[in-house]
């Protein structure tokens, strides 16, 4: 079982232990009063001593989770950074994904100089938090910023030396997720940690409570992972695949997505399978949330098979599949049925050409390929999905009366039951009901006015409504 990555030790490690042994001695020798910093470390407050360190002899965590799916935008650099993490390419790349847009690595985060305008301005407020081989578990990205700002040294927590992983895991989430952190950590980066956790045998319940969170809450964070870990593993041709951060910025999507996919799931499997495929290809070629949730169940039929050009469209299967035999059980599965079938389809050509155009190391004519295909994909999905939105939008308008209508109803009979309440009560107001019942009655008239226009053969609703409208009051 996968549990927290773990790195050898820095080579200096010895030198540096040195420094701090000495640092710490001058500190708890000094007199005065020493300086501090709490640690929630599994449960308990862990007071540490806080020391100046000079910032060249620190080092970035290649296990944070600030920046953990980051790590992927360049696989040359991340597996180099897997095996050697303490080499100065690889310190650099970490400092680089530090400053950079989660969404999008090539670009420099704007809260990223929010942070190093603040530290110029005011210094340095919070201590970070080191281990023993000097490693920042805390204070990453305040590093990457004091670096740029010139500051030699900076103040730091030192943890226990007998710190694992597991326990600087543990203590980097405590400290992160606290509401008033600075920076919150990336969604695809808080998928990670909660994956992590549970991987470590953590209770959901507990794993709620550590991320603040409701444990369906978690739940849902699981699901959404493995399926962004399956769309990266059917993405994969010509030796390239799409990668974590690929995934950025589609927090509420794919929330949206898990609901709709889990409630359509128990009464048709079959229609939430085709209705992830369509919307996770959808995600990939940048729809906004407001036009993905057009795409139903129905979307290939209805709308995308007429859009999408012939030598895009899926070739019908010509020998129907038989069921799949499970090895080793001597059970067999029920073939997918043709329409879910057509949806993976669909879905990974999208996944393969979105991996094929992000990729660096690929042919410049394979990319060049995927960026047309993706392209046309692209612009048959917008066609369909306007005319999706369009017949969508006219469904609703042809049910907004009635649905005005039925809350009108509930209107009265909650009025009715006001009525008989203020009677009981010795409060009820004649002539001030009569007089909104007046008001009413016009409305009823007006109501029936337009219902009855071109209406040859009214039903017997209609047809009530027509005589109420139309009684004479005894005064006329």
């Amino acid at each position: 079982m996968t549990t927290e990555p773990e790195f050898p030790l820095p080579p200096r490690s010895e030198k540096f232990e040195g420094l701090l042994k000495l640092r710490l001695d001058e500190a708890r020798s000094g007199g005065g009063t020493r300086e501090t910093v709490t640690v929630d470390w599994n449960g308990q407050a862990l007071h540490v001593d806080v020391i100046d360190l000079p910032l060249d002899e620190l080092l970035y965590n290649p296990a944070t989770h600030r920046i953990r799916a980051q790590c992927s935008h360049d696989r040359e650099r991340e597996k180099t950074l897997k095996v050697q993490p303490w080499l100065g390419e690889s310190q650099d790349y970490l400092g680089s994904l530090l400053k950079a847009m989660p969404t999008n690595p090539t670009k420099r985060d704007p809260d990223f100089d929010k942070l190093k305008e603040d530290l110029r301005q005011y210094g340095q407020n919070e201590p970070g938090l080191v281990t023993h081989h000097g490693i920042l578990v805390n204070g990453n990205t305040r590093a990457a910023a004091l670096r740029e700002l010139g500051v030699p040294s900076m103040r730091v927590g030192v943890l226990p030396a007998s710190f694992t992983w597991a326990d600087i895991t543990a203590v980097e989430l405590s400290l992160q997720l606290r509401n008033d952190s600075r920076r919150e950590y990336s969604y695809i980066n808080r998928l990670l940690a909660i994956d992590e956790r549970i991987r470590l045998g953590i209770s959901r319940e507990a794993i709620a409570k550590e991320f603040r969170c409701a444990t369906k809450t978690v739940d849902q964070n699981v699901w959404i992972l493995q399926l962004i870990r399956d769309q990266i593993e059917r993405s994969e041709s010509e030796g390239v695949s799409l990668r974590l951060v690929d995934f950025e910025g589609m927090q509420e999507r794919l929330r949206e997505l898990h609901r709709d996919y889990v409630s359509l799931a128990k009464t048709n499997p079959d229609d939430a399978e085709v209705l992830k495929e369509y919307r996770v290809a959808a995600l990939l070629l940048g729809f906004a949330k407001t036009d993905v949730r057009w795409i139903d169940e129905g979307f290939f039929d209805d709308y995308l098979a007429r859009e999408l050009p012939a030598h895009l469209a899926p070739a019908p299967s010509e020998t129907p599949s038989g069921p799949t035999v499970i090895p080793g059980l001597n059970v067999s599965m029920p073939a997918p049925p043709d329409k879910v079938e057509t949806a993976r389809s669909v879905a990974e050509t999208v996944l393969r050409t979105t991996a094929q155009v992000h990729a660096r190391e690929i042919d410049e004519d394979v990319r060049r390929g995927a960026k047309d295909t993706l392209a046309e994909t692209k612009d048959a999905f917008d066609q369909a999905i306007d005319h999706a939105g369009r017949t969508g939008r006219l469904k609703k308008k042809k049910r907004l009366a009635q649905e005005r209508l039925k809350d009108a109803t509930a209107s009265l009979e909650l009025c009715t039951s006001e009525v008989v309440k203020a009677k009981g009560a010795r409060a009820f107001d004649v002539d001030d009901f009569d007089e909104a019942l007046q008001e009413f009655r016009v409305a009823v008239r007006q109501l029936a006015e337009q219902v009855s226009r071109g209406n040859d053969n009214p039903g017997a609703g209609v047809s009530w409504l027509l005589k109420a409208a139309t009684a004479k009051e005894e005064d006329e």
